[in-house]
């Protein structure tokens, strides 16, 4: 059986292969190579694999490269739509870039029309003082003037009663008769208190006339000063609330902030003492109430302003500039910054006061800064090209102490900026967004 197959097999081979010789012929000998219908089928069969090989890897290549055209015009597009995202971002950066500048202006000039206005109010304030003094001198001259009018009536009376008295008791001579003594000496009385009387009436009249026109000046005094108090306090409001709203969007608590600052900041005096405190022992006036919590504010003020600088709230790169990676998982690990992508030697800034505590290289930070700030704060700028301050330098916001580079673990020039609150890294743009509407 397995003869026969093999037999009919080989029959097959013969027919589509037959037995072939190829002969080799030089000049003094012929040889030839047989070619058995195996060695054929072996060779076919080779060579159809080779072909089948070579088209399908020719196949593979052509695909490959048309889909990596594909790929390469499809990053292009992605390339070029991120491009202009980011340029729309920057020119919305410079837009609140200028809208920052603007409010910074209007703040300072805010500041300036409250420290011109807190001035009008102290004067005016003085002003209603002297007139209530002299209003109480008036009153002390008029009912002075009043007791000496009433002693003068009472006079006259005493003295008329005491002239009828004398005409009485003189039988003889009559009534307003010339060259008594005692009469004349009672007439020249009599014309004396009578002066007096005169006097003293003119003299409360002009006590009454100045009272009044020192009542008027001390009730527009009070106006202005209700004007200015309405004034200072729309200012307030306008200047303290957003510095609030941002310390709260910044995950700061306000009140807590400001005592912090204030155990610091304890010193008092100049225009924030209170503008009035009684020494009888009762309740300030309304006008004095009033004017203490405008200072009050103004104090809280003056300590957000204090705080503000020393929480980092601004950009640590300035002019052009592109975001590159955000805070959070990135690859599989937490990236605790945010970077900034700009080209080498870019400034980098302080982004509150502060005290440097490292300035040098730390593994794969390569070339770092790190400022300790108030509150348990910590910033850290990583990769610069060059350090410009010195470990326990103190800094202040804005100062510039480094350029950016690529040094240590890093991938292309740019700055990876870290905030970290007790230790903790948190998101930077929680500070930054949190200041754009202020600053």
């Amino acid at each position: 059986m397995r003869r026969a197959l093999a037999i009919r097999l080989h029959d097959l081979l013969e027919r589509h292969f037959p037995d072939r010789r190829v002969f080799l012929r030089s000049d003094t000998d012929t040889r030839f190579i047989r070619l058995r219908p195996g060695t054929q089928l072996i060779a076919v069969t080779g060579t159809c694999l080779f072909v089948a090989w070579t088209i399908i890897a020719t196949a593979v290549v052509v695909m490959d490269s048309i889909g990596a055209g594909n790929f390469r015009e499809q990053a292009r597009r992605e390339l070029e739509t991120y491009e202009a995202r980011l340029n729309a971002l920057a020119a919305e950066r410079d837009s609140r870039a200028q809208e920052a500048v603007a409010a910074q202006d209007r703040f300072s000039s805010a500041l300036a029309q409250i420290s011109a206005m807190q001035s009008e109010l102290l004067a005016s304030e003085t002003r209603r003082r002297e007139l209530e003094t002299g209003l109480e001198v008036v009153q002390r001259t008029l009912r002075r003037a009043m007791s000496a009018r009433e002693a003068a009536e009472h006079e006259v009376a005493r003295l008329a009663s005491a002239v009828d008295a004398g005409q009485a008791g003189r039988p003889g001579i009559a009534p307003g008769a010339e060259g008594d003594p005692t009469v004349d000496v009672l007439t020249a009385a009599l014309a004396d208190a009578a002066h007096e009387r005169d006097r003293t009436m003119a003299e409360a009249r002009d006590a009454l006339r100045e009272a009044d026109e020192m009542a008027y000046e001390l009730r527009l005094a009070n106006e202005r000063n209700s004007e200015i108090f309405s004034r200072l306090e729309d200012a307030m409001t306008i200047s303290v609330e957003p510095l609030e709203k941002m310390f709260r969007k910044a995950g700061l608590d306000p009140d807590q902030l400001i005592e912090t600052v204030r155990r610091g900041y304890s010193g008092r005096g100049g225009p924030l003492t209170p503008i009035s405190v009684s020494t009888r022992g009762t309740a300030p006036s309304p006008e004095a109430a009033r004017a203490n919590r405008i200072m009050a504010r103004l104090d809280e003020l003056s300590l957000y302003r204090l705080a503000a600088d020393k929480v980092p709230l601004a950009l640590p790169v300035r002019g052009g500039f592109r975001y590159t990676s955000g805070f959070g998982m990135r690859w599989g690990r937490m990236h605790k910054g945010t970077d900034f992508a700009a080209k080498q030697g870019t400034p980098i800034h302080a982004t509150a006061d502060g005290v440097v505590i490292h300035a040098g290289w730390l593994s794969g930070y390569g070339q770092l800064v790190k400022i300790r700030h108030a509150f348990g704060i910590e910033t850290r700028y990583a990769h610069m090209s060059r350090i410009r301050v010195r470990k326990g330098q103190r800094v202040s916001r804005g100062e510039r102490i480094g350029d950016m580079g690529n040094t240590g673990r890093s991938t292309g020039t740019h700055l990876h900026y870290e905030v970290r609150v007790d230790g903790k890294a948190i998101n930077p743009m929680t500070y930054i967004k949190a200041a754009r509407d202020v600053f």
